[in-house]
């Protein structure tokens, strides 16, 4: 069993303060967590710099990917490091997804820019069903729609500061390289987990 938080915007992002160091010095020091997928937004900059400063710890894995904004909201690829041509229509994200052999996951889907029950009407890989960012009713609707789907589900911090990251994260039935965790993505070997604090929140709404 590994874990891996599925969701970090680096200071490539621009609108995160989390620098490609900081990430590999947070994933280094948190005692369980050693994997993280770099999800900047419409960029890979951030996974290449991450990449490079993590090649000094033998048991960090570091995920491309991307964060791409569509006329329906936010779609995240995993598995690629290069961009997607603009503009990004919902269409143009897809084929070049299936191009690249991506994994696709719907963030966020209930919050805003997030892609809500369209998520239904298109292919998808995952659905991140825990984010902190978004609230226990978000979530829980995320938790509906994978169920309606029959999608894996997955959690993620979406963190934009430092003191966001570690506070959720999916256990991924894998070996611990970006390959096969990925490929445990797409055949539902994961399973959501969420700190003892944003446990409270999240069974708050139940």
């Amino acid at each position: 069993m590994f874990r891996v938080d599925l969701h970090v915007h680096t200071t490539f992002s621009g609108d995160s303060t989390i620098s490609p160091k900081t990430v590999v010095e947070k994933l280094n020091a948190h005692p369980t967590v050693k994997g993280v997928a770099i999800t900047d937004h419409d960029t890979t900059e951030g996974y290449f710099k991450v990449h490079r400063l993590a090649d000094a710890y033998t048991d960090l894995v570091i995920i491309p990917g991307i964060e791409v904004r569509t006329e329906r909201g936010d779609i995240i690829i995993l598995g690629v490091d290069e961009e997607p041509e603009q503009p990004n229509t919902l269409r143009s994200t897809l084929n070049f997804a299936a191009e690249t052999h991506g994994v696709v996951l719907i963030p966020h889907p209930y919050r805003s820019p997030g892609i809500g029950d369209f998520a239904l009407n298109m292919r998808s890989d995952a659905i991140e069903v825990f984010n902190p960012t978004a609230t226990p009713k978000e979530n829980m609707m995320a938790q509906r729609l994978a169920e309606a789907g029959q999608l894996p589900r997955v959690a993620g911090t979406d963190a934009h500061s430092a003191d966001e990251m570690g506070i959720a994260f999916t256990e991924v039935e894998a070996q611990p390289n970006a390959e096969s965790i990925l490929e445990a993505i797409r055949n539902g070997l994961v399973k959501p987990v969420y700190s003892e604090k944003q446990s409270l929140r999240w069974h708050d709404f139940l």
